[in-house]
């Protein structure tokens, strides 16, 4: 039988996705699930989206601009000066999901053997693209003891080589719900400076920032325009998971160049999707008022919730929509199977994303999961409940 890649066979399951098939079994068992394993949002998307491809005339659906629509993308910088970051059309290239966006950025920056410097746990799918792209991921470890603050800027420069050609961050931060600071971001901001690297910010949460902080953008920052790249998604914001739609932003002009040769190769993202986040862009601010109070809310019930349980230790996020468990079990990816597999309380069970598939480094949170508040209050509450109850007999315990 002809062999599969190396690159195939190093490439790594989610840990948000791989247990699908055992929730499905038990979803067929009869048993209800909870799923608190992926940030698909219960959040209604805006009506003004959904109309515009409703009502839309189109006869021809025809390719889209590789960059992506003109008019879309004049809009897309409208609605990012009204931010404060002042950019234009030429700077942003439509990508088919923040993913893609990420992919660009990766094939444009490093070569196959080079390396990125990432904070972990990061979001698990950094791995994957690392992989496809052939580069080499290099961890600077944060901790649940400090909130997953960012670790001290010497431990980045530590990790510094000749082959090391970016820093990557997740901001807010995906699956800790960390928000880095504006001192942090100038911090980095001086480090790739210094080493001639660049800076890509994955900022698809940028609008759940929560206790009346605020997020800074690394294209506020001054004096890194060639260093800069920012990753944007409507995935989130406006809850349009399925739109795939995302951008890649940058001031370079080399930057934006090369990765329009990356989407020229992939032809365009959706028409039909583009239209809907176009659209979108109308939505009012009172939609976000709400959405972020919802999530305050629920972010505070989750993590009072899972402190009262004996053995749990919980990081406050103060963005996004996860957060990261510390469970008193030996391995969090048995015990998440498990619950899917073997428990059950009143014929419903939970599941997690273990947070081992959130780090690079072997050994690290394979005792974590990460948890998704995107569930109603009366939900979040029965399912914290049940996994108390699972923790109580669930044989691999520590």
């Amino acid at each position: 039988m002809p062999a599969i890649s190396e690159k195939g066979r190093l490439m790594p399951e989610s840990p948000i996705r791989k247990l699908v098939p055992y929730a499905e079994e038990a979803k067929k068992q009869g048993r209800k699930v909870y799923h608190l394993n992926i940030g698909q949002p219960d959040i209604k998307t805006p009506q003004v989206a959904l109309d515009a491809v409703k009502n839309n005339n189109i006869e021809i659906l025809e390719y889209a601009r590789s960059e992506g629509s003109e008019q879309y993308r004049e809009k897309l910088a409208a609605y990012y000066r009204g931010k404060g970051i002042d950019i234009t059309a030429g700077e942003i290239i439509v990508s088919t999901g923040g993913s893609e966006a990420l992919l660009f950025a990766m094939g444009t920056v490093a070569d196959y053997g080079d390396e990125v410097i990432i904070p972990e746990p990061f979001y698990a799918n950094y791995n994957g693209f690392a992989t496809a792209s052939g580069v080499k991921v290099v961890p600077v470890v944060s901790s649940i003891e400090n909130n997953f603050a960012l670790p001290p800027i010497g431990e980045f420069e530590k990790l510094i080589t000749p082959k090391t050609r970016a820093i990557l961050i997740c901001n807010p931060g995906n699956p800790t719900g960390y928000l880095y600071s504006k001192e942090e971001i100038r911090k980095l901001a001086e480090i790739v400076k210094k080493h001639n690297l660049f800076l890509i910010s994955d900022e698809v949460y940028r609008e759940f920032t929560y206790d009346n902080a605020e997020h800074y953008s690394i294209m506020q920052e001054d004096g890194i325009a060639e260093h800069a790249i920012m990753i944007d998604s409507v995935s989130k914001r406006y809850s349009m998971c399925g739109a795939r739609i995302g951008c890649l932003i940058s001031r370079n002009k080399e930057v934006i160049s090369t990765a329009l040769k990356f989407a020229q190769a992939r032809l365009s993202s959706p028409t039909y999707a583009q239209i809907a986040s176009e659209a979108a862009l109308e939505t009012p601010q009172r939609y976000f008022d709400d959405v972020i109070e919802e999530y305050v809310s629920r972010r505070n019930l989750l993590v009072s919730e899972l402190e009262k349980i004996e053995g749990v230790r919980v990081a406050k996020p103060k963005g996004a929509f996860y957060c990261i468990a510390e469970l008193p079990v030996k391995n969090a990816d048995d015990f998440a199977r498990w619950l899917l597999e073997s428990f059950q309380w009143d014929n419903q069970t939970v599941m997690v994303a273990p947070a081992a598939g959130f780090y690079s480094t072997p050994g690290m949170g394979t005792d974590q999961v990460r948890i998704a508040y995107v569930l109603r209050k009366e939900d979040l509450l029965e399912a914290v409940n049940i996994l108390k109850e699972a923790l109580k007999v669930y044989p691999g315990g520590k």
